[in-house]
């Protein structure tokens, strides 16, 4: 039962499926565990399979699962906080839980980068178990990090969906379970996409909260981006990257009579590198739909919805809730997980979001937002995921800058077409399904393929 606020989560980086996910389930252990278990336990230990275990210290996977084990939320920790926070359980090889008791707990011993085994399930899998005093396991579970930050036990993600549940995801008075079944709805109702979705937010909760927390999205979005024009530095991890988009805006604040197109480029890719370095760095963003491709959606957002007389509120709200349509269709029908899908599934996911937003608030009718989501994604197609060393920075910030103006020429393809496309968003999202799964796990956020090998480190 997907909604808006799930396609758009504040979280902090570097990745969601990697950073947000597993602090979430760290959290959602414990919880499970029950005060009955933890009153026995003495130590937890943590196992991290697949792509978790193959990028998960560049993507920080070990921070992430310490802080929700602390008792840390994604979209409450103060990203500059963190950093103590675990060095305080380094240092004292203990683990002080939410509720207040402690445990043994060495992150050298007890976090367990098991790259050598291959799950079945889902390539994001997670570990988690407590012992007791003798050493002996008193409860365990498995979870999985699907992309996005969003989490599953096996039983979730083994449970099969009955036709009605894929048609018919969400609760609200419009159901659709296909781009096809939503531009129906549109027609029918004489409605547009943003209002179609607005209304199914509506059985969530009053449209007043729906709105607050969509500009509080976009509030996150604008603060990560004015974060990022200006810090500057070097990201960690050990690549030596240094962040270019404050000396990028300096520049381009200083040319302010480049021509459009030199400015279209250059502020789409400072914005979203703006967004991406902060992301590399730890920093707080929005997931959309995930971490790796967060900049692509408010580098749009950013160039064309807000001025010199500020943002347009109600634009931006018909953007986030287009996009986050197109983004739910992708997420049910078939991966937003650049573990399962490469980086079609996120890059890809975000360029077709946020061209069909653009497009929407550009006054294109449903169908033309449907084209221009289909074109953002067409040319996405085979997209991997192959990160230098791990890390959320080679190839992935300048990628955003790139899925940032492709989402833009995929509105104005979409909006200028004097025929009726040949090529549906669902066979797009069937094509983008199809190549994820037959593509190399070495290109799906394992770093053992591509750039990821080819780059030699200086």
């Amino acid at each position: 039962m997907l909604s808006v606020l799930d396609i758009f989560k504040i979280g902090v980086g570097p990745s969601s499926s990697h950073t947000v996910g597993p602090m979430r389930i760290a959290a959602r252990f414990l919880e499970e565990a029950g005060e009955g278990v933890l009153e026995r336990a003495a130590r937890v230990t943590v196992s991290l399979h697949g792509s978790l275990a193959l990028t998960g210290i560049g993507h920080g996977t070990d921070k992430a699962t310490i802080l929700g084990l602390l008792g840390a939320a994604p979209d409450t920790i103060d990203p500059d906080a963190a950093d103590a926070m675990i060095a305080e359980v380094k240092r004292g090889k203990r683990l002080k839980l939410a509720g207040g008791r402690s445990l043994d707990f060495d992150p050298a011993r007890d976090i367990d980068f098991r790259g050598d085994i291959i799950p079945e399930i889902h390539p994001n899998e997670m570990r988690l178990a407590l012992l007791d005093n003798a050493g002996v396991e008193i409860y365990a579970h498995t979870y999985y990090s699907v992309g996005g930050g969003f989490i599953a036990s096996a039983r979730q993600l083994q449970t099969p969906a009955h036709d009605d549940m894929i048609a018919r995801p969400r609760i609200g008075p419009h159901a659709f379970g296909s781009a096809a079944e939503l531009l129906c709805l549109c027609r029918e109702k004489k409605k547009s996409i943003a209002e179609i979705i607005l209304e199914n937010e509506d059985a969530h909760r009053p449209r007043g909260e729906t709105d607050s927390a969509l500009d509080n999205i976009w509030a996150v979005m604008r603060a990560c981006i004015d974060r990022g024009l200006k810090t500057e530095g070097v990201l960690p991890g050990g690549l030596n990257v240094k962040r270019r988009a404050p000396s990028l805006h300096r520049k381009l604040l200083e040319a302010p009579l480049a021509n459009e197109r030199e400015q279209l480029f250059d502020w789409l890719n400072v914005y979203a590198m703006a967004v991406n370095e902060e992301n590399a760095a730890g920093g707080r963003v929005v997931t959309a739909p995930t971490n790796g491709a967060a900049g692509i959606i408010p580098a749009v957002i950013k160039h064309y919805c807000t001025g010199e007389g500020g943002a347009d509120a109600a634009q931006i709200r018909a953007f986030l809730a287009t996009a986050a349509g197109v983004g739910m269709l992708y997420k049910q029908r078939a991966s937003i997980s650049g573990a399962e899908m490469g980086c079609q599934g996120e890059v890809g996911v975000a360029c077709s979001m946020a061209a069909a937003g653009l497009a929407a608030v550009w006054g294109g009718t449903p169908e033309q937002v449907e084209h221009a989501a289909e074109i953002g994604m067409e040319h996405n197609l085979g997209l991997t995921c192959d990160p230098v060393r791990g890390l959320v920075q080679i190839p992935c910030i300048e990628r955003n800058a790139i899925g940032a103006v492709k989402a833009v020429n995929a509105a104005r393809l979409a909006l200028r077409a004097s025929d009726e496309h040949k090529v549906s968003l669902d066979q797009v999202i069937e094509s983008m399904r199809q190549t994820g799964l037959d593509m190399s796990r070495k290109y799906k956020e394992t770093s053992e393929g591509g750039l990821a090998v080819n780059v030699v480190e200086c």
